[in-house]
Order: C-alpha cells, then sequence, then structure tokens
C-alpha cells in the first residue's frame, strides 16, 4: 500500500471497494468477490490503465497434488483452489470487459521471504 501512495504513476488505488460476481464450485451458488486493490495508473507512454490485482500466497495459486488419502486438509486446498479458480476467472473476465489488466501477485512478486 506503501507502494502504491508513492508511486509516481498512480493516479488512484483502494481496497476492496467492488465485488465481482462469481459462482462457486463447491455450493453451486452465486457468491460476491472483492479483489484486493484496484489501481489506475499511467502507464510509460502516458497511457491510463487500470489493474486489478489480487494477493494470495503462491501455494493457493497451483492446484494441489492429488493425494491418495483424502485428508480434512486435502479436501480443503482442494475446495480453495476450486473457489480461488472461480473468482480469477470472473475476474479475467470482468475485466476483458473493460479493457483493464488483472494480476494475482504473491510473495516472489512482492519480494516477501519467509
Amino acid at each position: 500500500m506503501m507502494h502504491l501512495d508513492e508511486h509516481p504513476h498512480v493516479i488512484q488505488w483502494s481496497s476492496e471497494e467492488f465485488c465481482i460476481p462469481y459462482r462457486s464450485p463447491v455450493d453451486g451458488k452465486v457468491h460476491r468477490y472483492f479483489p484486493d486493490f484496484y489501481v489506475k495508473k499511467h502507464t510509460a507512454d502516458g497511457k491510463i490503465e487500470v489493474q486489478i490485482i489480487e494477493v494470495k500466497p503462491a501455494y493457493q495459486t497451483v492446484p494441489p497434488i492429488i493425494k491418495e488419502t483424502k485428508s480434512k486438509r486435502y479436501i480443503n486446498e482442494v475446495c480453495t483452489w476450486g473457489i480461488n479458480s472461480a473468482k480469477w476467472k470472473a475476474a479475467r473476465d470482468f475485466c476483458e470487459d473493460r479493457k483493464w489488466t488483472f494480476s494475482i501477485f504473491t510473495e516472489k512478486e512482492l519480494g516477501i521471504k519467509f
């Protein structure tokens, strides 16, 4: 957030200010997804661009490894992956309709080490 506040190309930003509807593969119902960040900025060539950013741990951005034993943890990982995938597809479609971009940032992109 400090980076967005201080970056000279950022015109405006907000956090979890709007929602995108998506259908959950877990319960089949429509839910509301609130992306982490909305960023309006100048590009290098002077145009204005809008980017929607989701911040997630890297392990949640890839499908879980298929396991023979279906523990509660594994089932939770599968559900989380399914829900995240549905949210991100809805966000990509939403952004495509508006000529915006959608990005997922992990600790790798943010330069955070644990």
